[in-house]
């Protein structure tokens, strides 16, 4: 049976999760998005992802709700996948669908940015969007959490629970790939111009 105090605690907390988990709505969904690579599949791992996060809230014992959120959000994305996708999750990149943008925005200059720079200065994110997706996924949910959700190295370690060595690792490594996959598709754009 229930009490007065038992639905004031459950109130206090209900409150409580949505100061600590809301604000981090679209970091979820960007994650989600991103190591599913599917708008419709992201919206549905946010939402098991905050029912999981909201049942162990109780648990919550730590300063920032980020990262505790979005390594409930990496895990119920993983098994998202796990049991959805038996095939393979790397999708292969289309020339035919994704290569009709033109790359020369993100390297006007001919020198390499920052994956950061090109994603804030693009206008046009299709190019990029297609170089990230084709990125192994360890190697994307790095590039992502680091360059796209801007956190801290020890931040990604606690969403991946991996050293922060191998955060860093993943990412220099991720972010040598995203630049490769840039140059071969600016210099195939520019090949069949």
């Amino acid at each position: 049976m229930w009490s007065v105090g038992d639905r004031l605690t459950d109130a206090a907390q209900s409150r409580r999760f949505q100061e600590v988990a809301l604000p981090h709505l679209d970091a979820a969904y960007n994650l989600a998005r991103w190591l599913s690579r599917n708008d419709d599949d992201a919206q549905d791992i946010v939402q098991e992802a905050y029912l999981r996060a909201f049942k162990s809230f109780a648990g919550f014992r730590g300063e920032s709700g980020r990262p505790w959120l979005l390594a409930i959000v990496r895990n119920t994305c993983y098994t998202w996948l796990k049991q959805r996708r038996s095939a393979q999750l790397d999708v292969p990149y289309d020339d035919e669908l994704d290569g009709n943008g033109s790359a020369t925005e993100f390297f006007p200059d001919g020198h390499a940015r920052d994956p950061a720079e090109i994603f804030a200065a693009s206008e046009d994110r299709r190019l990029f969007d297609a170089a990230l997706a084709g990125l192994p996924i360890e190697f994307r949910e790095a590039v992502v959490l680091r360059d796209v959700e801007d956190m801290s190295y020890k931040e990604i370690a606690t969403v991946t629970a991996a050293p922060i060595g191998t955060v860093m690792s993943r990412l220099s490594r991720g972010r040598r790939m995203l630049y490769a996959a840039l140059t071969r598709m600016r210099e195939g754009v520019s090949d069949g111009m």
